[in-house]
């Protein structure tokens, strides 16, 4: 009789530690990603191991993506060194990182305009929503500011990058 409760009492202990593991990509087992760069004018995106490409993406950008983020709502993905400071496994938009995007140096310019700079920063998926999602589709930029890659690539960046990664977002 105790066997019976123990081994119920372990298969419920590992069924509920595998629910709350979180998103379920394939791990990653190969160089460690030093870099990401994001070349906004080529709408490419670029997963580095020190000066090896690793990785290559096609990337979408904010809905007005020419020159840096200064403002909030302005529709610009920001450009100059950030990194990768958060993850998002219940985003709206499939999985995503975030970027530090505003510094310091962001605020500074949005308080010498008298706006707020924005944030919530992403590289992310496509939009969970069904409407949103096909929207994205006929859009090449659609996001508020953010990178947006296809789910299955979000998958794989989100197993490759670790947090404290440096991005790179160039014009």
């Amino acid at each position: 009789m105790h066997r019976r409760i123990f081994g119920a009492g372990l298969l419920a202990t590992l069924g509920v530690a595998g629910c709350s593991s979180g998103p379920h990509v394939a791990r990653y087992n190969g160089p460690p990603v030093t870099a990401i760069v994001v070349n906004k004018g080529a709408r490419k995106m670029y997963l580095l191991n020190e000066t090896d490409i690793l990785r290559e993406y096609q990337v979408g950008l904010g809905f007005a993506p020419e020159g840096h983020k200064q403002i909030e709502g302005d529709g610009r993905t920001p450009e100059g060194l950030y990194v990768i400071n958060r993850r998002n496994p219940a985003s709206q938009f499939h999985l995503s990182l975030g970027i530090s995007y505003p510094n310091t140096a962001d605020r500074a310019n949005a308080t010498a305009m008298g706006k707020k700079p924005g944030g919530d920063i992403f590289i992310h998926g496509q939009p969970n929503n069904h409407d949103a999602r096909r929207r994205a589709e006929r859009v090449k930029d659609w996001t508020a500011g953010c990178i947006a890659v296809s789910n299955e690539e979000i998958e794989e960046i989100w197993s490759m990058v670790q947090d404290g990664t440096v991005i790179a977002l160039r014009p």
